[in-house]
């Protein structure tokens, strides 16, 4: 199998996924779903090619929630953001940005890259 599975288990574990045969699956599957069971999810193949995984159900949901945020909370979250680019100070700072000479472009960008200096202590 030319790739290594990985994935973060239930506890917070990066896991490889063991590659098991399908003959191994057929002849012994309790062991297999044991193995699984245990927090060694193992990943079926077929001629060294990978076609199903078997892990626990507390690592199938911790996968599950892991895909949250859902659509519609990012639709959400790009609907907030979408009204803040749309108010009249964000218009006028595109246009700015738009208008500035490149001198002033690169200053702007030289100061935003620099690292904030810290406060000095006074004594």
């Amino acid at each position: 199998m030319a790739a290594i599975l990985k994935f973060r288990n239930a506890r917070g574990e990066v896991r490889s996924l063991e590659p098991v045969p399908a003959s191994r699956l057929k002849n012994a599957p309790g062991a297999i779903v044991d193995q699984a069971v245990a927090g060694h999810p193992v990943v079926i193949t077929k001629h060294d090619a990978p076609r199903a995984v078997i892990l626990s159900f507390d690592d199938f949901e911790a996968l599950a929630r892991a895909r949250e945020p859902g659509l519609e909370v990012l639709e959400a979250r790009f609907e907030a953001l979408l009204a803040g680019m749309q108010k009249p100070e964000a218009k006028r700072a595109v246009r700015a940005a738009l208008d500035a000479a490149p001198e002033a472009l690169g200053r702007a960008a030289v100061a935003g890259a620099r690292k904030p200096r810290k406060a000095r202590r006074a004594g």
